[in-house]
C-alpha cells in the first residue's frame, strides 16, 4: 500500500482543476454579462434614436397641420363666412322695424284722414244750410 502521498496529490490536483474550472466559468459569465450589457446599451441607444426621430416627425406633422389650419381660418375670415348669419339677422331686424314704422305711419294717416273727414263733414252741412237759406230767401 501506499503511504498516502498519492491521495494528497490526487486531492490537490482535483482542487486545482476545480479552481481552474471555476475561474473559467467566472470569466465566461463575466464576458457574457459584459456582452449582455453592451447589447442592452446598443438597444437603448437605438431606441432613443428611434424615439427622437418619431418625435421630430410628429412635431413636423403637427406644425404643418397647425399652419394649414391657420391659413384656412384666415382665408375664411377674408371671405367673411361667419358674418353672413349676423348680416341676415340684422337685415331681418331692420325689415321688422321698417314694417312696424310703416304700420304706425299708416295708422297715423288713417286717423288724420278720419279726423279730417269729421271736420269736413260739418262744413258741408253748414254749406248746405247756407245754400238752402239762400234759396229760401230768393223764393
Amino acid at each position: 500500500m501506499s503511504n498516502g502521498n498519492g491521495v494528497t496529490a490526487t486531492l490537490s490536483k482535483a482542487a486545482e482543476n476545480v479552481a481552474d474550472t471555476a475561474a473559467n466559468i467566472g470569466s465566461a459569465i463575466a464576458s457574457t454579462a459584459s456582452g449582455a450589457v453592451a447589447t442592452v446599451r446598443k438597444t437603448a441607444t437605438k431606441a432613443r434614436k428611434a424615439v427622437k426621430k418619431a418625435t421630430k416627425s410628429a412635431k413636423k406633422t403637427l406644425s404643418k397641420a397647425s399652419a394649414n389650419a391657420k391659413a384656412e381660418a384666415a382665408s375664411l375670415k377674408r371671405k367673411g363666412v361667419g358674418k353672413k348669419k349676423a348680416a341676415k339677422k340684422a337685415t331681418k331686424k331692420k325689415a321688422a322695424k321698417k314694417k312696424a314704422t310703416k304700420k304706425k305711419a299708416t295708422k297715423k294717416k288713417a286717423t288724420k284722414k278720419k279726423a279730417a273727414k269729421k271736420k269736413a263733414a260739418p262744413k258741408k252741412k253748414a254749406a248746405k244750410k247756407k245754400a238752402t237759406k239762400k234759396k229760401a230767401k230768393k223764393k
